[in-house]
């Protein structure tokens, strides 16, 4: 989008932070960047010019605008509607692979050349990985550093910089301010020298941070779906919160995650602080918070018997997961049974296998069980019918040796092809993995039996021929689509306990 002048300049000129993370205004009179729906009087359009990326202004020389704070915008709804190399090297890097495994690491996962990655992420967002990491490192060091009151080495080393120089040269470029100067800058609680909302622990941290997104904003079938079906153990609602354990890369977290009007209260404690950038990566793909909800539901309306739906409670999200492997895992178990024995499986592989986890705030217990975990089980143990025994056995060992990938370096419809070739795969199981691991926003279920009722009310074709048919005018949003289908039933996926 930022290639288009005219349209980038409306949007600066009437604050429109619908487009914030779509791209970035730098000001070259002033020589800051900003995000589309900065409050200050915009520039002359002769003055602006407009940047793919926050690391591509940052390596034109542009600083962060301190008002709008634009490095902390919602990401770019395009790496998650795409499954090209692009897309897929961007969710890596949110993910923090290149700050744990190099370049190299990063063009590994992919399957092609350091040079054929750089190349390409050039081309389209005018920075290598090495600048977009960079970049995300800085506002993962803002946030260390305006939240909470760790020591600026600490800070350093766990936003995934080398040294503590390049961490300081690094603040000051991006938001011409040195650390300090950002801590002092960054609200108090009253009475206190300390930032607000943060309580360290003594060997990892807890962080209290507001996770923004796009309205409208329908949280309903978002957290609805993610309460009904949580795990005993690893899931739980609590006190308005959505709380689950997490499998970090340095060890392991916990995240409570509440809808507010305006954004997603997240209160992450981690056992160590490395973790953070993929913490949240992971939280905001679960919830879905970089979508593009007026793209999806403006298309959507273009049919007359969905933009009832629509209209009645916008911008809903697809509930995704923090861990493919894992959702995988639970979609065997859901194959053909209600959600409450589905919960009761899965519960049972998580007191059995998972890692124990201290949690004095609730009742978590433990991690869900890593493929290598449950690889290793004896299928005589597992309470299911002996197909699903080894529909299950047969998909842990294919994710723990590799042969299976479905993390965000998947290629959609590789992995598709993967899983299909599996015993006990059929469709609704292939696309249900597809819609809420994979990401894949136009992954649609014409098979499943609340999507056949709801399409039988409307008057939509109902059989999945048919429907499916019917359904190619929502591409590629069919998965949003579901969304707004299944919510017309009373199940307890679609709303919030009170």
């Amino acid at each position: 989008m930022h290639i288009d002048t005219e349209r980038c300049v409306r949007a600066v000129q009437s604050k429109d932070a619908r487009f914030d993370g779509w791209f970035f205004t730098a000001v070259v009179t002033t020589r800051i960047y900003c995000r589309p729906s900065c409050p200050v009087v915009p520039p002359k359009a002769e003055n602006m010019t407009f940047y793919p990326s926050a690391a591509a202004c940052q390596q034109a020389g542009f600083r962060a605008c301190k008002r709008c704070r634009p490095d902390s915008s919602p990401g770019s709804p395009e790496w998650n509607q795409r499954a090209d190399l692009v897309a897929r090297a961007m969710r890596l890097i949110g993910d923090g692979v290149v700050d744990r495994d190099g370049v190299p690491g990063l063009a590994g996962l992919l399957g092609y050349s350091t040079r054929q990655v750089e190349r390409q992420l050039r081309a389209e967002l005018g920075a290598g990985p090495l600048a977009l990491a960079r970049a995300q490192r800085a506002q993962t060091a803002r946030l260390l550093i305006e939240t909470t009151t760790l020591p600026m080495s600490d800070i350093a080393f766990a936003a995934g910089f080398a040294s503590i120089r390049t961490f300081n040269d690094t603040v000051r470029e991006v938001f011409a301010l040195s650390p300090g100067e950002l801590r002092s800058r960054a609200p108090k609680r009253p009475g206190t020298g300390a930032p607000e909302d943060t309580s360290p622990g003594p060997t990892g941290g807890t962080l209290t941070l507001r996770l923004p997104f796009r309205a409208p904003f329908n949280p309903d079938n978002l957290f609805g779906h993610l309460i009904a079906t949580a795990v005993p153990g690893a899931e739980e609602w609590r006190d308005g919160a959505y709380r689950r354990t997490l499998d970090l890369s340095y060890g392991h977290g916990i995240v409570a995650l509440g809808p507010r009007p305006d954004h997603i209260a997240c209160r992450l404690t981690l056992t160590d602080l490395r973790d953070l950038t993929i913490a949240i990566s992971r939280c905001r793909r679960m919830l879905d918070l970089d979508a593009d909800p007026t793209a999806v539901d403006g298309q959507l309306r273009d049919d007359p018997l969905l933009a009832p739906l629509v209209d009645k409670a916008p911008g809903r999200r697809v509930p995704r997961t923090v861990d493919e492997a894992e959702f995988a895992v639970r979609a065997v178990l859901g194959q053909q049974v209600s959600t409450a024995a589905a919960r009761t499986h899965a519960a049972r592989l998580v007191t059995a296998h998972g890692r124990p986890v201290e949690d004095p705030e609730g009742g978590l217990t433990h991690l869900f069980p890593t493929p290598e975990e449950l690889a290793a089980i004896d299928p005589e143990t597992l309470a299911l019918p002996r197909s699903r025994r080894t529909t299950l056995t047969t998909l842990v060992r294919h994710l723990a040796d590799g042969g299976l990938r479905l993390g965000p370096e998947s290629d959609w419809d590789e992995a598709r092809a993967r899983l299909t070739e599996l015993p006990g795969f059929g469709p609704w199981t292939v696309e249900v993995i597809a819609m809420r691991a994979l990401g894949d926003p136009d992954a649609f279920l014409p098979s499943d039996l609340g999507i056949r009722r709801a399409a039988q009310e409307l008057g939509l074709p109902h059989t999945p021929a048919a429907l499916t048919a019917r359904a190619a005018a929502w591409r590629p949003w069919r998965a949003y689509a579901v969304q707004y289908l299944w919510a017309t039933d009373a199940h307890p996926i679609n709303t919030i306990p009170a």
